[in-house]
């Protein structure tokens, strides 16, 4: 029976998965992200053995992912940069190992198996402590010329705004992520915010409706330069749509281009929740074979 493993790295925890032949889940299992490049690689190496026994090895991480597995940049994976993080498994645990962008990974998972399936044209956002993004063009995964192609949260929305973690100023993700909903309610958890908003109180919803407006500027953004049929949001959104969707509908119909004049994209949640990086990992290998 063929096992395919696949390890989500975020900025807090590993989160690995094993899928049999069907791409059922059989196994998952967490750890705590080391600070520093040559930690994360070794910590790695020694999950990767505790996921065995598997055929395949795939791995997602946070930031700027060449076609080779080199991680160029991670603004949220401190001490990160220039990591060879595909040549270096491979050496510890003598095989191959695909590494993509994290966003990227959740993008094949959601798209072969999740909120995205049967869909030609999908964007998906990932909103969790920053940005992350995956896209799928005309049926294909798009990469971009050097795998780099996804990074949405760096898109300017403010030239002016406050500082971003990649050291420019008004990233989208200052705004529409898990830190940009803690700015704007002042320092307050999210999920706090989103409690209270639950409960009906007044402040907390008009924090969620501002921070619907932001997430819809960008999706707005995108929508006008792709045209996507299906947007899929990720990350902590997907906990709570009930809360997030209603403002973020309404201010993307009244962002968007000519919205009455156009069919609208849908808009959804993830359907695979924190997994979906994890499983997409594990799919990646059999996944670049057809690209």
């Amino acid at each position: 029976m063929t096992r395919s493993a696949g390890i989500d790295v975020g900025g807090t925890k590993f989160l690995g998965v094993v899928l049999d032949e069907t791409g059922a889940v059989v196994d998952t299992r967490r750890r705590a992200t080391p600070a520093g490049g040559d930690a994360v690689v070794r910590e790695l190496a020694e999950f990767a053995a505790e996921l065995a026994p598997y055929d395949t090895l795939g791995v997602g991480v946070p930031g700027l992912v060449t076609r080779t597995g080199v991680l160029r940049a991670a603004p949220n994976l401190v001490g990160s940069d220039e990591v060879a993080i595909g040549a270096r498994l491979e050496a510890l645990l003598g095989h191959p190992v695909a590494v993509e962008n994290d966003a990227t990974c959740a993008m094949i998972a959601e798209w072969q198996h999740g909120a995205a399936k049967g869909f030609d044209d999908v964007v998906l956002i990932t909103l969790g402590t920053g940005i992350g993004g995956g896209l799928v063009m005309g049926g294909r995964l798009q990469r971009g010329t050097n795998g780099f192609a996804g990074e949405l949260g760096h898109m300017v929305v403010q030239p002016d705004g406050p500082f971003c973690v990649c050291g420019r100023r008004g990233c989208w993700e200052r705004f529409a992520s898990g830190r940009g909903l803690q700015m704007l309610a002042g320092g307050r958890a999210g999920e706090d915010v989103v409690a209270s908003a639950r409960a009906g109180d007044r402040e907390s919803q008009v924090i969620i409706d501002t921070f619907g407006h932001w997430v819809a500027l960008g999706l707005a953004n995108l929508t006008n330069i792709l045209d996507p049929a299906c947007i899929v949001l990720g990350g902590g959104l997907a906990s709570a749509p009930e809360v997030f969707l209603p403002p973020i509908e309404r201010e993307f119909k009244a962002l968007l281009y000519s919205s009455d004049n156009r069919p609208l994209p849908l808009l959804t949640f993830a359907a695979l929740g924190e997994r979906a990086g994890a499983i997409g990992a594990a799919l990646l290998p059999a996944s670049l074979t057809v690209l």
